[in-house]
């Protein structure tokens, strides 16, 4: 399955603040957040938190609320489906 979407590649310096406040996907939109290089903190509404990296990637349900957080130096992009897509671990 190939995204309808993806995003430009952002560190913690170009990563948009409307990124790192709460927000949410849109109804029907799955986001899959592949960070390339070092680590960044994925924040639910719910209070959950994941730490994500290069091998390990977040899922963003859709209309589902949440924020991120770079942990550091890191490099990464979000990729948007219609469907639920498989998380593969690089």
């Amino acid at each position: 399955m190939m995204p309808y979407r993806t995003t430009p590649i952002f560190d913690e310096v170009t990563l948009p603040a409307a990124l790192r406040r709460e927000h949410r996907t849109k109804s029907g939109a799955w986001g899959v957040i592949r960070v390339l290089d070092g680590e960044l903190l994925l924040h639910f509404a719910d209070g959950r938190e994941e730490l994500l990296s290069p091998m390990a990637p977040g899922m963003v349900r859709p209309q589902e609320t949440h924020r991120v957080e770079p942990m550091g130096a890191m490099r990464m992009q979000v990729e948007f489906y219609d469907s639920e897509p498989q998380l593969t671990r690089s």
